[in-house]
C-alpha cells in the first residue's frame, strides 16, 4: 500500500499552525462562499481531529459494521494486518466531511451534495489525527441562475503527513442573486 507524505493540514513544516493559502480566507467562516466566490485553484485547510475508540465503536454500532475487524480486538491482534484498531473507510470520509463543514465554506450556500469518487489510500487507526486539504478544481453554471456546480479535491492527511483518503466531491452551491 503506497502512502504519500504530505504536511498535515493546519501545520507548517515546524509543526505550527499554517496560514491559509487563499487570500482573505479564515480557518472558520461565518458565511459560506457563493458560487461566484469559489475560485478554481483555491485551497483551504481544516482544523484537525483525533479518531478514538469511542468514535469507531459508535460508528460501527450505528451503521451495522459488525465485522470482527472493527469489533474484536483479539481478532485484530492475531489475524489482521493492522497494528491497532482500524476505522472503517466510510468513517474516515464522514469525519473529513464534518471537518470541512466546520470550516463554514458552504454554510448557507451549500444546496446539495451531488456525489463523489473516494479512494482509501492508507488505514486510519484509533489515535490517528486527521485534517483535510480542500482544493476547488472545477465549476460550472447550470440552467438555473440561482445555483452552480463546484467540484472539490479532498486530501485527508494523518499526523505523520501521510495521505489516507482522497476524494473528488461535487456540490450544488448558491449563486449570488443577479442585480435587479
Amino acid at each position: 500500500m503506497e502512502t504519500r507524505r504530505r504536511r498535515a493540514p493546519g501545520r507548517s513544516a515546524g509543526g505550527r499552525s499554517a496560514r491559509s493559502r487563499h487570500k482573505g480566507d479564515e480557518r472558520v467562516r461565518p458565511q459560506g462562499l457563493t458560487y461566484e466566490q469559489q475560485e478554481i485553484g483555491a485551497r483551504y485547510e481544516t482544523l484537525r481531529r483525533t479518531v478514538n475508540d469511542a468514535d469507531i465503536s459508535a460508528f460501527v454500532n450505528l451503521c451495522g459494521f459488525n465485522e470482527p475487524l472493527f469489533m474484536d480486538m483479539e481478532y485484530v491482534a492475531t489475524a489482521s494486518v493492522f497494528k491497532g484498531r482500524p476505522a472503517p473507510g466510510a468513517l474516515t470520509f464522514c469525519l473529513s466531511e464534518g471537518l470541512i463543514i466546520q470550516t463554514g465554506l458552504i454554510h448557507g450556500t451549500g444546496m446539495s451534495y451531488l456525489g463523489s469518487e473516494i479512494r482509501i489510500v492508507a488505514p486510519v487507526l484509533a489515535g490517528d489525527t486527521l485534517g483535510v486539504a480542500v482544493t476547488i478544481t472545477e465549476k460550472r453554471e447550470t440552467k438555473k441562475t440561482d445555483r452552480g456546480i463546484v467540484t472539490y479535491r479532498h486530501e485527508v492527511i494523518n499526523q505523520r503527513g501521510e495521505l489516507v483518503l482522497e476524494a473528488t466531491v461535487r456540490r450544488m452551491i448558491k449563486r449570488t442573486a443577479p442585480a435587479a
